[in-house]
């Protein structure tokens, strides 16, 4: 597990640690050999790096080959990561690009700090800034470089000689090395350890609870200054505003710090108030890190040229929102938007706290004030319970309203003492980082979720080239079965943890002996290489900003239950979105899950049964690790809990797509049964007593009787009976056949009288073909119906409607009334036709 934070760790270290060697590198320009006698050969300064870190204490051959070859790898790799830097270091400090963000900013509010900062991100007003103070960024970087260069030598230096499996000694050292130097570093870099704290599947536990300290203990600054503050935005002594105030502060957060107040007006609130002189900080601090991107592109564009991830791009999207943050008027109308989100969409069980605007400037926020604890000192049991909210809420800003809090952090969700007045249960607070998202990528990625849940590779390539990630020309020979080896074991949930465990067992890593291990790794490799050299993904850059939502909120997830996974957890919404809207992607989306891979044929209802039960909450008895779309539901809704949830406002989408399906089957039904009552009734002929039936000649059946029948347009045509029944209901196909049958399957579980209806074995209690006729032209088919020989259609129905309400009732009413008479106007059509001839 550690090997890979220490991956991602050591090539900046080797950037930094080893500067000088970047004057050796042949596409250095400026190479001057002499300036370094002692490097002789071109071979030197891979000797002399060698020895600049201690050798390793290795007994065994094997271990001391292994030592060195990595050793070796590291010294090619400092010196081609320090030509970049180098290279790198000659251009001209730029500021991040604003070009396109997905971040929510109010540019209306555009002003310039006290320093000359603008106070909404604005690329050429910071660069106008830092322009004639160069030497302020230089020191920024230089004070980035001493004091995290020795803390990276060590880390990387322990990997090379003690390998990953022998630095769980250090875990706990380097972890409390790591947490200090970020808080020295200041509020850019503490937040970056407040996200990683979260996530106990990636760091080992000493590690998590080292970074948990960033969420709470962060040094706060003076109250005299946090009142000068207040005094100073609001232009009055604090007497004016609020009657009382508390001498400490109740949080101190990477940003600001929080004290609880009491309004002049009697309510009592938390009081927001930034950091001095943190935005010229976080402005340092974003050309720092937009100079370690440009390092890390350039090592990119070296060593996988053919990927477009634009790293750069990635690190300015972040930038824009960490600037963002600073701006307190742009944050009180974020909260505020998203209070009203929650209202208006009816999200139950959480809150966010109300904004009073009159109070609340650039640096100070005053909000509402809420009891209640941090998520994040909850047990797990406790947060486990409250994921689930947390959980439906972040869902439905991301894929429902597309404006969504890209910081859930448990520090930012709040467990309340007390359940709110409409039954809240958590409050959300902290809205400084949200963004948006447009509808088409919206739905983009509901259906790249139901493409993920399922394992449908193939499909979810395209819904990767419509975001961008992968061009129109990819192998997909190659692609899918890497996406299925990459992705199928994340979708199973638990982390990193599990994720590693996972993906051991797809190569067979975890098999005895050296053999199947060094087999896995090479295929591992092999893949790797492929993904590298041959698939040109690129990540967009709206990823910085969604994948930290994500990231952080499956973070707290798995503190509460470490089998959490986002993906199978989100099916249940996504389930409900695809019943609820009519979007032509959602419409395709839908339709593909109900009607899978048939070609002309009609929609799989166990698919359909199982999709309600998803929608409404209901556990399958699916396989592990993927979305069942044909699972059975031990615990499911019956006949009428389903009908219920179909006629909400949440099935609109469902009942406009299952129309024309429902006609189908209705028919199909009719046809089926008026063919098996009379190929059964019609071969009899009339009841004559058996004294009689001795002198008579045997009465022909009825199938066979030339009877008078009226006919649309008032036509009387002389038929035979059997002409009449095969002009109204004609012959099932096999294809309708078996489709009946399958339908009966279905449903006769849950309603055994609906299972005798599609296989044909109700009763129309119909004494002649023409009151079946009458009966169509009147529209009065439905009432006609028999199902078991006793119950009617309508008898049943009514029991299924029960539990309907006003509003839903006459929903279902409108519904089946429009589909009886589209019914009755095919067998009519059909009734023309024979009147036609």
């Amino acid at each position: 597990m550690f090997s890979r934070i220490l991956i991602l760790i050591v090539l900046p270290t080797l950037i930094y640690s080893y500067l000088p060697l970047a004057s050796l590198h042949p596409f250095n320009s400026n190479l001057r050999v002499a300036k370094y006698p002692r490097f002789s050969s071109p071979a030197a300064p891979r000797f002399t790096f060698l020895k600049a870190i201690e050798e390793p204490k290795i007994d065994d051959k094997i271990g001391v080959v292994k030592g060195l070859e990595n050793t070796a790898a590291a010294s090619a790799a400092a010196i081609a990561t320090a030509a970049v830097n180098s290279a790198v270091s000659m251009r001209t400090l730029s500021a991040p690009s604003l070009s396109k963000s997905y971040v929510s900013l109010d540019a209306s509010n555009a002003t310039l700090d006290t320093d000359g900062l603008p106070t909404v991100y604005d690329k050429d007003l910071i660069e106008q800034y830092w322009s004639s103070n160069k030497n302020a960024l230089n020191s920024r970087w230089s004070e980035f470089v001493k004091l995290s260069v020795p803390f990276l030598t060590r880390l990387t230096t322990l990997f090379i000689t003690e390998g990953a499996d022998g630095m769980g000694k250090y875990v706990g050292e380097l972890s409390r090395q790591a947490r200090i130097i970020l808080q020295e570093l200041g509020p850019t870099f503490v937040k970056a350890g407040q996200m990683m704290s979260v996530r106990p599947d990636v760091l080992p536990e000493e590690a998590v609870s080292e970074l948990a300290i960033l969420q709470d203990e962060v040094e706060g600054f003076e109250t005299r200054v946090a009142v000068d503050v207040i005094e100073k935005e609001l232009g009055g002594e604090l007497g004016e505003f609020f009657s009382s105030i508390s001498e400490e502060p109740v949080a101190a957060a990477s940003l600001a710090q929080v004290y609880r107040a009491q309004l002049r007006t009697g309510e009592t609130v938390a009081v927001k108030i930034q950091r001095p002189n943190v935005l010229s900080q976080v402005s340092k601090d974003l050309y720092v890190l937009r100079r370690a991107a440009e390092v890390y592109q350039g090592l990119i564009d070296r060593f996988a040229p053919q990927q477009r991830t634009d790293y750069v791009a990635l690190l300015n999207e972040f930038a824009v929102g960490f600037y963002t943050e600073l701006d307190f008027v742009n944050e009180g109308k974020n909260q505020e938007r998203l209070r009203n989100l929650f209202i208006d969409e009816k999200v139950e069980g959480i809150m966010v706290p109300r904004v009073f605007e009159q109070y609340s400037t650039r640096r100070i926020l005053v909000t509402e004030w809420v009891d209640g604890v941090k998520l994040s000192t909850c047990e797990a049991e406790e947060i486990a319970e409250y994921t689930p909210i947390a959980q439906e809420a972040f869902l439905v800003q991301l894929l429902q309203v597309g404006f969504f809090h890209a910081d859930p952090h448990p520090g930012n969700i709040l467990k309340l003492n007390t359940p709110g007045p409409n039954n809240e249960k958590i409050a959300l607070i902290d809205c400084g980082l949200m963004a948006s998202i447009n509808p088409s990528d919206r739905e983009i990625m509901v259906s790249a979720i139901i493409h993920l849940a399922n394992k449908d590779f193939p499909q979810l390539v395209n819904d990767f080239i419509n975001l961008k990630i992968l061009p129109d020309d990819c192998d997909r020979a190659k692609v899918v079965p890497l996406m299925d080896k990459a992705l199928s074991p994340y979708i199973m949930g638990g982390g990193a943890k599990t994720y590693e465990r996972e993906l051991r067992k797809t190569y067979g890593i975890d098999e005895e002996g050296m053999g199947g291990a060094v087999g896995g790794f090479q295929a591992m490799t092999t893949d790797a290489l492929v993904v590298l050299n041959d698939i040109p993904f690129s990540i967009p850059a709206y990823f910085a900003i969604l994948g930290r939502a994500i990231v952080t909120l499956e973070g707290v997830a798995l503190t509460g239950n470490p089998n959490y996974g986002i993906i199978m957890e989100s099916y249940p919404f996504i389930a409900r979105k695809l019943m609820k809207e009519d979007t032509p992607l959602l419409q395709r989306s839908l339709q593909e899950l109900l009607y899978g891979d048939k070609s002309g044929g009609g929609v799989k209802f166990s698919r359909l049964i199982a999709l309600i039960n998803s929608a409404g909450g209901n556990t399958a008895d699916s396989q592990e690790g993927m979305i069942d779309l044909d699972a059975k539901f031990s615990d499911g809704f019956g006949l009428k809990e389903g009908l219920k949830f179909v006629m909400g406002d949440g099935g609109s989408n469902l009942r406009g797509l299952l129309k024309d399906e429902a006609i189908v089957i209705g028919d199909l039904v009719f046809r089926n049964i008026v063919r098996k009552q009379f190929g059964e009734a019609g071969r009899l002929g009339p009841n004559i007593p058996t004294a009689l039936s001795l002198f008579l000649p045997k009465p022909p059946a009825i199938n066979d009787l030339t009877l008078p029948f009226v006919l649309p347009g008032f036509a009387v045509k002389l038929l035979k009976v059997s002409d009449f029944v095969d002009a109204i209901a004609p012959p099932l196909s096999r294809e309708e056949e078996l489709y009946a049958l399958s339908l009966g399957d279905v449903v006769g579980e849950s309603a055994p009288q609906l299972e005798q209806m599609f296989r044909g074995e109700g009763s129309l209690g119909l004494s002649t073909a023409g009151i079946v006729f009458d009966l169509v032209r009147e529209g009065g088919l439905a009432k006609a119906i028999d199902v078991g020989g006793n119950t009617k259609i309508k008898d049943f129905f009514d029991d299924g409607v029960s539990l309907l309400d006003d509003e839903e009732k006459g929903v279902y009413d409108a519904w089946v009334r429009e589909l009886v008479g589209k019914i009755v106007k095919h067998v009519e059509n059909r009734a023309k036709v024979l009147a036609e001839r």
